[in-house]
Protein backbone atom coordinates (compact mmCIF):
# COMPACT_ATOMS: atom_id res chain seq x y z
CA UNK A 1 0.00 0.00 0.00
CA UNK A 2 1.43 3.49 -0.63
CA UNK A 3 1.86 6.49 1.40
CA UNK A 4 -1.39 7.92 -0.57
CA UNK A 5 -3.43 4.77 0.38
CA UNK A 6 -2.44 4.30 4.12
CA UNK A 7 -3.06 8.16 4.82
CA UNK A 8 -6.53 8.38 3.50
CA UNK A 9 -8.25 6.16 6.28
CA UNK A 10 -9.75 8.34 9.08
CA UNK A 11 -8.45 5.60 11.41
CA UNK A 12 -5.03 5.50 10.43
CA UNK A 13 -4.87 9.65 10.41
CA UNK A 14 -5.81 9.57 13.58
CA UNK A 15 -3.04 7.16 14.50
CA UNK A 16 -0.32 9.54 12.47
CA UNK A 17 -2.16 12.40 14.46
CA UNK A 18 -1.45 10.83 18.11
CA UNK A 19 2.02 9.83 17.06
CA UNK A 20 3.40 12.82 15.60
CA UNK A 21 4.89 14.24 18.39
CA UNK A 22 7.70 12.24 18.16
CA UNK A 23 7.10 10.00 21.17
CA UNK A 24 6.77 6.06 21.14
CA UNK A 25 3.57 4.70 22.10
CA UNK A 26 2.56 1.23 22.39
CA UNK A 27 -1.26 -0.25 20.65
CA UNK A 28 -2.46 0.13 24.22
CA UNK A 29 -1.91 3.61 24.47
CA UNK A 30 -3.21 4.34 21.19
CA UNK A 31 -6.06 2.55 22.06
CA UNK A 32 -6.85 4.73 24.90
CA UNK A 33 -6.45 8.03 22.57
CA UNK A 34 -8.92 6.49 20.95
CA UNK A 35 -11.18 5.63 22.96
CA UNK A 36 -14.01 5.01 20.21
CA UNK A 37 -11.94 3.23 18.04
CA UNK A 38 -12.43 -0.47 18.73
CA UNK A 39 -8.67 -1.93 20.10
CA UNK A 40 -9.27 -4.48 16.87
CA UNK A 41 -9.23 -1.66 14.29
CA UNK A 42 -6.66 0.14 16.14
CA UNK A 43 -4.34 -2.94 16.06
CA UNK A 44 -5.04 -3.66 12.21
CA UNK A 45 -4.22 -0.07 11.21
CA UNK A 46 -1.08 0.15 13.32
CA UNK A 47 0.10 -3.23 11.86
CA UNK A 48 -0.92 -1.38 8.45
CA UNK A 49 1.10 1.49 9.10
CA UNK A 50 4.02 -0.61 10.46
CA UNK A 51 4.07 -2.72 7.20
CA UNK A 52 4.04 0.62 5.15
CA UNK A 53 6.62 1.75 6.68
CA UNK A 54 5.19 5.13 8.58
CA UNK A 55 5.81 3.12 12.16
CA UNK A 56 8.39 1.25 12.92
CA UNK A 57 8.84 -0.69 16.48
CA UNK A 58 11.26 0.84 18.80
CA UNK A 59 11.36 -1.98 21.11
CA UNK A 60 9.15 -4.81 23.04
CA UNK A 61 8.60 -6.19 26.47
CA UNK A 62 6.31 -9.60 27.67
CA UNK A 63 3.54 -8.32 29.42
CA UNK A 64 1.34 -10.68 30.93
CA UNK A 65 2.43 -13.23 28.48
CA UNK A 66 2.11 -11.10 25.24
CA UNK A 67 4.72 -9.32 23.68
CA UNK A 68 4.07 -5.19 23.59
CA UNK A 69 5.91 -3.31 20.93
CA UNK A 70 6.59 0.26 20.81
CA UNK A 71 6.30 1.95 17.92
CA UNK A 72 7.36 5.47 16.83
CA UNK A 73 6.21 7.61 13.72
CA UNK A 74 8.50 8.02 10.57
CA UNK A 75 7.23 11.76 10.17
CA UNK A 76 9.35 12.41 7.01
CA UNK A 77 7.33 9.60 5.46
CA UNK A 78 3.82 10.58 6.63
CA UNK A 79 3.52 13.06 4.08
CA UNK A 80 2.21 13.40 1.04
CA UNK A 81 5.19 15.27 -0.82
CA UNK A 82 4.62 17.76 -3.46
CA UNK A 83 5.05 15.76 -6.53
CA UNK A 84 2.90 13.32 -5.13
CA UNK A 85 0.06 15.50 -4.86
CA UNK A 86 0.84 17.34 -8.09
CA UNK A 87 0.04 13.91 -9.53
CA UNK A 88 -3.58 13.11 -7.89
CA UNK A 89 -6.99 13.52 -9.56
CA UNK A 90 -10.23 15.55 -8.75
CA UNK A 91 -11.15 12.44 -7.29
CA UNK A 92 -8.49 11.29 -5.19
CA UNK A 93 -8.69 15.27 -4.06
CA UNK A 94 -12.04 14.29 -3.38
CA UNK A 95 -11.52 11.24 -1.56
CA UNK A 96 -8.63 13.11 0.96
CA UNK A 97 -11.15 15.78 2.05
CA UNK A 98 -13.60 13.49 2.83
CA UNK A 99 -11.22 11.32 4.89
CA UNK A 100 -9.56 14.63 6.25
CA UNK A 101 -13.38 15.58 7.35
CA UNK A 102 -14.12 12.26 8.74
CA UNK A 103 -10.76 12.10 10.95
CA UNK A 104 -11.44 15.64 12.11
CA UNK A 105 -15.29 14.81 12.85
CA UNK A 106 -13.99 11.58 14.69
CA UNK A 107 -11.24 13.87 16.35
CA UNK A 108 -13.87 16.47 17.24
CA UNK A 109 -16.54 14.17 18.49
CA UNK A 110 -13.99 12.22 20.85
CA UNK A 111 -13.16 15.40 22.13
CA UNK A 112 -16.60 15.99 23.26
CA UNK A 113 -17.78 12.72 24.65
CA UNK A 114 -14.47 12.98 27.36
CA UNK A 115 -15.44 14.50 30.75
CA UNK A 116 -15.11 17.67 31.56
CA UNK A 117 -14.93 18.92 27.97
CA UNK A 118 -15.28 22.55 27.70
CA UNK A 119 -15.23 24.32 24.55
CA UNK A 120 -15.56 27.86 25.66
CA UNK A 121 -12.42 27.32 28.56
CA UNK A 122 -10.59 25.44 25.64
CA UNK A 123 -11.23 28.17 22.96
CA UNK A 124 -12.11 25.74 20.50
CA UNK A 125 -12.71 27.42 17.07
CA UNK A 126 -14.00 27.25 13.83
CA UNK A 127 -14.92 29.77 11.66
CA UNK A 128 -15.05 30.30 7.90
CA UNK A 129 -13.62 33.32 6.38
CA UNK A 130 -13.62 34.41 2.98
CA UNK A 131 -10.38 36.88 1.22
CA UNK A 132 -9.74 38.01 -1.50
CA UNK A 133 -6.38 37.78 -2.18
CA UNK A 134 -3.90 38.20 -5.73
CA UNK A 135 -1.61 34.38 -6.58
CA UNK A 136 1.56 36.36 -4.78
CA UNK A 137 -0.26 37.24 -1.54
CA UNK A 138 -1.72 33.67 -1.05
CA UNK A 139 1.66 32.54 -1.59
CA UNK A 140 2.61 35.42 1.25
CA UNK A 141 -0.16 34.29 3.25
CA UNK A 142 0.80 30.65 3.05
CA UNK A 143 4.13 31.67 3.60
CA UNK A 144 2.93 33.35 7.15
CA UNK A 145 0.77 30.64 8.45
CA UNK A 146 3.20 27.97 7.74
CA UNK A 147 5.92 30.17 9.83
CA UNK A 148 3.90 30.70 12.63
CA UNK A 149 2.57 27.14 12.73
CA UNK A 150 6.04 25.31 12.22
CA UNK A 151 7.87 27.14 15.03
CA UNK A 152 4.77 25.92 17.24
CA UNK A 153 5.07 22.03 16.00
CA UNK A 154 8.69 22.48 17.59
CA UNK A 155 7.35 22.83 20.73
CA UNK A 156 6.96 19.37 22.45
CA UNK A 157 4.80 18.10 25.30
CA UNK A 158 5.25 19.12 28.69
CA UNK A 159 3.19 19.54 31.60
CA UNK A 160 1.62 22.89 31.25
CA UNK A 161 1.11 21.97 27.15
CA UNK A 162 -2.01 20.66 26.04
CA UNK A 163 -2.26 18.85 22.29
CA UNK A 164 -4.10 20.51 20.00
CA UNK A 165 -4.96 19.66 16.28
CA UNK A 166 -5.27 22.77 14.03
CA UNK A 167 -6.30 22.13 10.57
CA UNK A 168 -6.52 24.87 8.22
CA UNK A 169 -8.52 24.16 5.12
CA UNK A 170 -7.82 26.64 2.01
CA UNK A 171 -9.50 26.54 -1.47
CA UNK A 172 -10.66 28.87 -3.70
CA UNK A 173 -14.19 29.54 -4.05
CA UNK A 174 -14.72 31.53 -6.93
CA UNK A 175 -13.18 31.66 -10.06
CA UNK A 176 -13.30 35.33 -10.89
CA UNK A 177 -14.29 38.63 -9.34
CA UNK A 178 -18.07 39.80 -9.39
CA UNK A 179 -18.09 42.44 -12.27
CA UNK A 180 -18.92 45.55 -9.55
CA UNK A 181 -15.38 44.60 -7.92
Amino acid sequence: MDTVDLLLHPVRMRVVHAMHDGRTRTTTELCALLPDVSKATVYRHVGLLADGGLLSVEGEQRVRGSVERRYRLHRDRAVIDAATAASLSPEDYRRAFAVAMATLLAEFSAYLDRDGSDPVADAVGFRQHALWLSPDELTEMIGEMREVITARMALGPAPERTRHLLSPILFPAETQPPRDA
